[in-house]
């Protein structure tokens, strides 16, 4: 890597199952998944970490797009009809096909999540939890960029196959 940077390590620490197997039909971004229910499956190593979240009503879900394509600089994203520029988009064909849903926690029994409002495919690795904390992550903003003007009426809020092909980025190696 260029300037003595060292490789990143990612290492899963679950994986997240929901009902959905297949990007097509998906909803797309939590409110669009409105009680769509999943479980969280955390490892037996790092079950020790969920303490202390059970308080928590909404927790951010990161996680990898394991069944992403290649990455694309420029999309046309989900409930628009224009190429946009990836890094202005959710689109999951990234350089670095990572997630993250702000998702509904229901209950918390060992090692299993039980949560809502989940918007990813089945067997999704999970990188990381974090308490949702309405004072730190919510913003009112003035300005929504290219999504002010973006005609969602017009557009299903259900994900559709557009970014998955035959080559999905696998860099993970997942290990339990």
């Amino acid at each position: 890597m260029r300037g003595g940077q060292k490789a990143i390590k990612i290492v899963p620490v679950g994986v997240i199952h929901t009902p959905f197997n297949r990007a097509e039909g998906t909803p797309i971004q939590p409110r669009g998944a409105e009680g769509a229910k999943g479980t969280v499956e955390v490892f037996p190593q790092f079950v020790r970490g969920l303490r202390d979240l059970e308080g928590f009503e909404r927790i951010w879900l990161v996680y990898w797009f394991h069944r992403a394509g290649r990455p694309q600089m420029e999309v046309v994203p989900f409930m628009d009809s224009v190429a946009r520029g990836l890094f202005a988009t959710r689109a999951p064909c990234r350089p670095n096909p990572i997630g993250i849903s702000a998702v509904k926690l229901i209950r918390i029994t060992g090692g299993e999540l039980a949560v809502e409002d989940v918007d990813m495919l089945d067997g999704t690795p999970l990188l990381d939890i974090k308490p949702y904390v309405p004072d730190f992550d919510c913003y009112e903003v003035g300005k929504c960029g290219w999504l002010e003007h973006a005609a969602f009426g017009a557009h299903p809020r259900l994900a559709d196959d557009r970014f998955v092909d035959g080559e999905p980025q696998k860099p993970l190696e997942v290990e339990r």
